[in-house]
């Protein structure tokens, strides 16, 4: 079976309302879930810190393509994206994990044509990509702004990932409708937010369709989180089961769950695509 490439539209912004709006959503949803998992407190509070960064990028960012819109081409767009770029190089430098911030700190001094080189090496997928924390979150406010303002993006699309953007699964979404034998799964994009339908039996990574070779794991900790693994590509895919309980915000929630992802690893599984975490 072929997954569904149906581009399902993230909740709309009202009009004339900025995409901060969405980035402090989900910040106020990491400082909610903080005080309740001693275990994931330090993430949470961290991912609240990051994304209020991320918030005032895409802010400055809609000020500026309201100026002059930005092409999608992020060749021509990063000269305008670096200068932005300080106020979350300093928060992650200040706040983040230890090796995180010495990541920062470095990257603080990186002239402009280094800094684009960087960003440059994740766009286009080169080796090591996958590992760039700070460049993905870099870029997911240019990212969301290019999906909020229809322009496309030069990424390349490739099969299981975005149909917007080309951006890799960072999460799943599992939705069972009433009346209803199956269910839905979306994934979510770790570039530009997007959600899409995909085909509950299939790998997103290697498309692996045999349901043996497809395993389930559950923890009684996190009734509503599956790990969606794949014995062919030893990959894995988190998901979050919103039938019973809507409020989640999936790249959030995720991080109450981080033992399962540690977990996961143990067993010789990788994550498709790292979460909020880094892992």
């Amino acid at each position: 079976m072929i997954e569904t490439f149906l581009l399902q539209a993230m909740p709309a912004l009202a009009k004339n309302e900025s995409l901060v709006v969405e980035f402090d959503r989900r910040a106020a949803r990491a400082e909610k879930l903080a005080p309740l998992s001693e275990s994931a407190r330090d993430p949470l509070l961290f991912a609240a810190i990051l994304l209020r960064a991320q918030g005032e990028i895409a802010s400055a960012l809609e000020e500026a393509h309201a100026v002059r819109p930005f092409t999608g081409r992020l060749d021509e767009d990063a000269e305008r994206l670096i200068p932005l770029h300080q106020r979350l190089l300093h928060a992650a430098a200040d706040k983040g994990p230890e090796q995180l911030a010495e990541d920062a700190r470095k990257r603080r001094e990186d002239d402009a044509a280094t800094a684009k080189t960087r960003l440059m090496v994740f766009w286009n997928g080169d080796t090591g990509a996958r590992e760039d924390y700070l460049s993905r979150a870099l870029l997911r406010p240019y990212g969301e702004l290019l999906r909020a303002r229809g322009v496309a993006p030069d990424r390349l699309h490739t099969r299981g990932h975005c149909p917007f953007c080309g951006g890799a699964a960072a999460m799943g979404t599992r939705l069972q409708p009433p009346d209803s034998e199956g269910g839905l799964r979306n994934l979510q994009c770790s570039l530009c937010g997007n959600e899409w339908n995909f085909n509950r039996g299939c790998c997103p990574s290697c498309f692996e369709e045999m349901p043996e070779k497809l395993p389930l794991f559950r923890s009684d900790a996190h009734p509503s989180v599956l790990i969606e693994a794949c014995e062919t590509c030893r990959r894995y895919l988190k998901s979050i089961d919103l039938s019973t309980d809507a409020r989640p915000i999936a790249e959030i929630d995720d991080l109450v769950s981080l033992a399962m992802d540690l977990w996961a690893m143990d067993e010789g599984f990788t994550r498709i695509e790292p979460g909020l975490a880094g892992i």
